[in-house]
């Protein structure tokens, strides 16, 4: 599956010049939606909680991966699901208003991140009007995309040299996540069609984007260059989509819970048994075979919703989780456009531990080798949580609120004692 970003595949794995496992490719974050502090009236605990651990996972394939990431847990087929679940919630009001209001929330903090990675592109010597990919005037339009993502932004794949402060693939690597939120743009403004659809065709609407991915996602119809990208995103993801229509409607509390399951389980078999005889460049990277991405989504998200508990509070030991998971909600846009670049900067972070006294021995660097995506891993947290605190606070302007440096539900301050 390709999407005309980092390599033409939805997501990429960074390469940082140390070894590691090659790169696999895989569409990936978060859905663009501010979430409330828990115990707000409407607010769904669950849906939260999915919405977080897709993020996590999201972080963790693009750092580590692990092709078996995307059966485990699909995470985008699942943001897709929930944002769509929102989106039919709020179509209660006026479609225009409603469609303003979501691309008000996702423009300020992309039009952040474009600032910075343009300014370290071109800093680095790029020029979009020169670039033998994205060159002459055509070049210079597509900059659009960095400020309204209707398309593909255009990025130089080298820039640098190997051995800089940042691999020469970081460009690319930071384009990645950009593919989600022009998939997101055009569901939303799609959404009133599709919810008009639903309502008077539930299983046509629900099955139709299956049907479609049968079709242009496994090569019966090719549909070139950018455009077949986003037809292709489009239809993979838009049965999960309408399944977050079908989960506010009500429809799937009204399917017999044996006989959703059954079928979804069905549905799964089917995308395992497609993708074991269409395996890509990285196995079984669900991700570069459209068809059982789609199937093994649909089916994933039709359980999860199925057994949707609707919590208005994390119940036992998930409380625990209450604050990191109301801080995922409220910042999973800064999260997701942002993870992709703190990765790569742990790299020249962890590279000054070599410059060490202790270090000069063979079996201290061996050690750092062996251990350097782990500590990869625990490095990129505190980085993002950085990067909440300095660009997050856009996410509440952006939805017309206080800015606000963390925002996780907790209390701040003390209250007065009486008397």
């Amino acid at each position: 599956m390709t999407h005309g970003y980092p390599t033409g595949t939805p997501e990429s794995t960074p390469s940082y010049g140390i070894p590691q496992q090659p790169p696999v490719a895989e569409p990936e974050v978060p859905a663009p939606a501010s979430a409330p502090a828990p115990g707000k009236p409407g607010r769904d605990r669950y849906l939260d909680l999915l919405r977080s651990i897709a993020l996590v996972r999201v972080v963790v394939y693009h750092l580590f991966g692990w092709a078996w990431l995307s059966v485990l847990f699909p995470s985008m087929g699942v943001m897709f699901a929930l944002a769509g679940s929102l989106m039919a919630r709020s179509l209660s009001r006026p479609a225009m208003s409603v469609i303003r209001g979501r691309i008000r929330r996702l423009l300020p903090p992309l039009w952040a991140f474009s600032a910075l990675v343009l300014a370290m592109m071109f800093a680095d010597g790029w020029n979009p009007a020169k670039d033998p990919d994205n060159g002459g005037t055509w070049g210079i339009v597509e900059l659009v995309n960095y400020v309204i993502p209707i398309g593909a932004p255009p990025y130089p794949w080298h820039l640098g040299h190997d051995g800089g402060l940042l691999d020469s693939t970081w460009a690319d690597q930071a384009a990645g996540p950009l593919w989600y939120l022009r998939a997101y743009l055009w569901f939303v403004i799609a959404s009133p069609l599709l919810l008009w659809a639903f309502r008077r065709m539930p299983w046509a609407t629900l099955l139709a984007p299956l049907g479609l991915t049968a079709i242009v996602g496994t090569g019966l119809v090719t549909i070139p260059g950018e455009t077949g990208n986003a037809i292709t995103d489009f239809t993979v993801y838009g049965g999960c989509w309408v399944l977050g229509l079908a989960h506010h409607e009500g429809m799937l509390q009204r399917v017999p819970r044996y006989v959703a399951v059954s079928c979804a389980a069905l549905m799964m078999a089917f995308g395992l048994w497609w993708a074991s005889g269409h395996l890509g460049p990285d196995g079984w990277d669900l991700n570069d075979i459209p068809l059982a991405q789609a199937a093994w989504s649909f089916g994933f998200v039709v359980i999860l919703l199925q057994y949707s508990p609707s919590w208005r509070e994390l119940p036992g030991r998930l409380a625990r989780w209450d604050k990191l998971v109301t801080l995922a909600n409220n910042r999973a846009v800064t999260i997701y456009l942002w993870h992709n670049l703190l990765i790569m900067a742990t790299v020249p972070i962890i590279d000054q531990a070599y410059s060490l006294p202790f270090m000069e021995s063979d079996r201290a660097s061996a050690a750092l080798d062996s251990t350097y995506m782990l500590w990869m891993f625990f490095l990129v947290w505190p980085l993002i949580g950085l990067a909440i605190l300095a660009f997050g606070w856009i996410e509440d302007l952006a939805a017309k609120r206080s800015p606000r440096l963390w925002p996780d539900g907790a209390k701040r301050g003390r209250a007065r004692r009486k008397g």
